[in-house]
């Protein structure tokens, strides 16, 4: 190799004189890598082409795809930022809560004559405020987190009710504007929706991935002793990750506004979105216990749980049994994540 092709090491670029070159990365490096999402990713596949089998009419068309991409948005952007609490070593179950509070005083502003820019801006720091109480719960005041956020879940749901006694709130008034079409617009066949989406899969796995921030949340996650030792402040890092998901709760909230055009006080309510988003994390290769995780796996996990729920119409199912095959693929999932690593445990 001339002094031309070869390429410094990690040791040469902090100033050390490494004896041996580093070996290049191979296809199985990648592979090993990222076994987590491409296990999640040959999950969805696999399901998807046994819709197709029983189903092709359905699934061989865009009309379902189509109906589905209206939805998914709202879940993907509520999984990203719940996969940096999980590695974080804790876990939310209020964001749910957190994303009808939010859409609460979005809606609230928006019909008193605000500008719907405003309201936005507003719900995002009602959510930041809420994820900010929960770190602070859990971090400060040593509460567990699961403890800690099934309260806040509580006493979101209860405020929202007790001051709306339930009333809805309509927003067809934003329909047609600038920024409906903005946000939920179509942009040909596709729901503008899935544009924002994306928009935010791309911001969290360059969070993840490629900045500080996704290196602190998974030191934090396994080992709090070696993060401080190393110099990273545990409580911040982990009330970063609230805040996180409070922004992602209140963005998601305000874009399910818009989608339904309309603010329900019972949708707080936990239920089957709460669980189909914990779900997506774990089938898509975060395990609960901390320090690893991914963020494609995660959205690869959205896309799976969201299509089941049409893949069992599809083929002629009930909607009685589509509980059943969620529990079915899960499982499927999680075997196939443990096969690939041994060392998760969920």
């Amino acid at each position: 190799m001339t002094l031309l092709n070869k390429q410094p090491s990690g040791l040469e670029i902090a100033g050390i004189q490494a004896t041996e070159p580093r070996p290049r990365k191979t296809i199985l490096d990648f592979l090993d890598r990222h076994r987590r999402s491409l296990s999640a990713f040959l999950v969805f596949v696999v399901m998807m082409l046994i819709f197709m089998v029983f189903a092709p009419s359905v699934f061989l068309s865009t009309e379902i795809y189509e109906a589905v991409f209206t939805s998914l948005p709202i879940r993907i952007i509520l999984v990203l930022p719940l996969v940096f609490v999980i590695v974080s070593g804790e876990i939310d179950l209020s964001f749910v809560s957190a994303m009808t509070v939010s859409l609460w005083a979005f809606a609230a502003t928006a019909e008193a004559g605000w500008n719907p820019f405003l309201s936005l801006f507003l719900a995002l720091i009602v959510g930041a405020a809420i994820g900010l109480a929960n770190g602070w719960l859990v971090t400060r005041m040593g509460l567990s987190s699961m403890v800690a956020t099934l309260g806040m879940s509580f006493l979101l749901r209860g405020l929202v009710l007790g001051f709306t006694e339930a009333i809805y709130i309509p927003l067809k008034f934003l329909q047609d504007t600038t920024f409906y079409n903005l946000f939920v617009g179509q942009i040909g066949s596709l729901p503008g929706q899935m544009i924002w989406a994306l928009v935010c899969a791309i911001i969290a796995v360059a969070l993840f991935n490629y900045h500080k921030f996704g290196s602190w949340i998974s030191c934090v996650g396994d080992n709090e002793e070696s993060s401080r030792e190393m110099g990273i402040y545990v409580r911040r890092t982990k009330t970063m990750a609230f805040v996180y998901m409070g922004l992602g709760a209140a963005f998601a909230g305000v874009m399910s506004g818009l989608i339904y055009k309309t603010f329900w006080p019972r949708s707080g309510d936990p239920g089957e979105l709460l669980l189909a988003i914990l779900a997506s994390a774990f089938i898509g290769g975060t395990p609960t216990w901390g320090g690893v995780g991914t963020v494609v796996g995660a959205i690869f996990g959205s896309f799976t749980i969201r299509f089941i729920e049409t893949g069992v119409i599809a083929v002629g199912m009930t909607g009685f049994w589509t509980q059943l095959v969620n529990g079915v693929i899960i499982l499927i999932a999680l075997a196939s994540h443990k096969l690939h690593d041994p060392r998760l445990r969920y």
